[in-house]
């Protein structure tokens, strides 16, 4: 493995959170089974799962319930859903191997960090205040308050934007196609954290990753060696 992912260092560090801080993926799993359940809906499968994650609950329930949804239908669904994955999470999460070790070297370096996210608000106090890392990833752009969510650019270009460094100088860690796909149509350079889908998935589906990983210990040990050699 080459110790860069592009062509030069990045500059700007952007970051999913669901999947890629943390592999969380199968307490939502959990959730929409619940909720799927309960609403008397098809459970999930493994192919609806690599279209759908990533996106924004407005994006996702009109394609669950197969009919377009009245705003305030819309949203007491996607509250529903996630406060069942709220309470299933509670005390059940953990940063991936070689967060800390990831966010302290780009302290070090002095290079800018942020969230780009398809979560709503009360999710990402939520999973950041579990994490303990409330205090470290402070720039946040969610995707629910812009027109377009991934695989759309919109938010990672505002995050790009929001720490000041070019998107073709900024690295963008997914765990999603969608979301590997609005990073490349962004212009970063992308790293698909494996958490969520094995090896191989996000290019049968269009969005090849420059490299792959299983947690940050292996970016670390990879492409982003020179941060901590």
């Amino acid at each position: 493995m080459s110790t860069t992912v592009g062509t030069r260092l990045p500059r700007g560090f952007i970051f999913d959170l669901d999947g890629t801080l943390l592999a969380n993926m199968p307490l939502h799993e959990e959730a929409f089974r619940l909720f799927t359940d309960k609403h008397g809906l098809p459970r999930l499968t493994g192919e609806m799962r690599a279209r759908l994650d990533g996106k924004r609950n407005r994006d996702i329930f009109p394609i669950l319930f197969g009919a377009t949804l009245a705003p305030e239908v819309l949203r007491a669904y996607a509250d529903e859903k996630e406060a069942v994955y709220r309470d299933l999470s509670k005390g059940r999460l953990v940063a991936l191997p070689g967060l800390t070790r990831l966010l302290d070297a780009l302290d070090r370096r002095g290079l800018p960090t942020a969230l780009a996210t398809s979560a709503p608000l009360e999710n990402v106090t939520h999973t950041l205040t579990e994490l303990g890392l409330t205090d470290r990833l402070t720039r946040i752009v969610r995707s629910d308050t812009m027109e377009r969510g991934k695989p759309h650019p919109d938010v990672f270009l505002a995050a790009a934007q929001l720490i000041e460094i070019a998107p073709e100088d900024c690295v963008a860690f997914e765990d999603a196609p969608a979301g590997i796909l609005a990073a490349r149509a962004a212009g970063m350079q992308c790293v698909a954290l494996t958490t969520s889908f094995p090896s191989g998935t996000f290019a049968a589906h269009g969005a090849a990753p420059d490299v792959e990983v299983a947690d940050f210990d292996a970016y670390l040990a990879g492409p982003g060696a020179w941060l901590v050699g």
